[in-house]
């Protein structure tokens, strides 16, 4: 507890810390009884060089009449089995846009690919890896909704620079604007859109979207996955004139999910 208790220190301050270290400890240690093999063998788990995954959407290979992530499985088990160290499911969750990278429910599968169950399934045979999609979340998303209704805690979960923040250094993956203004239930609103207007920013300066998301994590590794990319964690964290960009908190989240 005091490396994660470091973590937090670093990212909100000694008095939030206190408070908050003993939450975030006790959701880690929540999912360690519930799954101790898991826990255990968590280190055991580092990626190394020599390893090959199979990168893919769990539709592209596809039969009538079969869910597409089980007929997935049955074409690796055929085809691809000794080929590769495991397989990396690109985002399978229900989204907007962005081929997936629009998550509107992170802890559902898209039907159309079949459920936890077809996920489960293919951890059982082969090294799984999903997409964890943590800068952002869908304008459609429950979260999102509820910050537009104002509500406790999703009012709180998305960022909304003030007028003074410096953006002149900020680093853009794409052309569209990185502010977007909603009408709320509060009134309008300009929140971060660092990828598109679909894509809202998810705010790391609340630790509460932090333990948010790193439930979300354990989540996914109770699930099956033995590996979880990160999309876009370079962006996770903003600081007014900086890049935006990989900066020294981020590193620290980052850290903190290791911890």
């Amino acid at each position: 507890m005091v490396k994660l208790a470091e973590r937090l220190a670093f990212l909100y301050g000694p008095a939030a810390a206190e408070r908050w270290a003993p939450v975030f400890a006790e959701r880690v240690e929540r999912f360690a009884r519930a799954h101790p093999a898991l826990a255990r063998g968590a280190r055991a788990l580092a990626t190394t060089p020599a390893e090959v995954w199979l990168i893919t959407y769990g539709d592209q290979v596809t039969r009538e009449g079969e869910a597409p992530l089980a007929t997935l499985a049955r074409f690796v088990d055929r085809w691809l089995a000794p080929e590769f160290s495991g397989v990396h499911l690109l985002p399978i969750y229900p989204y907007s846009s962005d081929d997936g990278f629009s998550v509107i429910d992170y802890r559902a599968v898209d039907p159309r690919l079949g459920g936890w169950d077809h996920v489960r399934a293919l951890a059982e045979r082969y090294a799984l890896m999903l997409d964890a999609v943590i800068n952002h979340a869908s304008a459609e998303s429950a979260w999102f909704q509820g910050f537009l209704r104002c509500e406790e805690p999703y009012r709180r979960y998305f960022l909304e620079p003030s007028e003074d923040w410096d953006l002149s250094r900020v680093v853009r993956p794409r052309t569209t604007p990185l502010l977007t203004e909603f009408q709320t239930a509060c009134g309008p609103k300009r929140v971060w859109t660092t990828f598109s207007a679909d894509q809202v920013d998810l705010n790391y300066r609340e630790p509460e979207v932090l333990l948010e998301v790193l439930d979300l994590l354990l989540f996914y590794a109770a699930h099956g996955a033995r590996r979880l990319r990160l999309d876009a964690v370079g962006f996770v964290w903003k600081e007014p004139g900086t890049t935006c960009l990989n900066l020294p908190q981020t590193h620290e989240v980052v850290k903190l999910f290791r911890t």
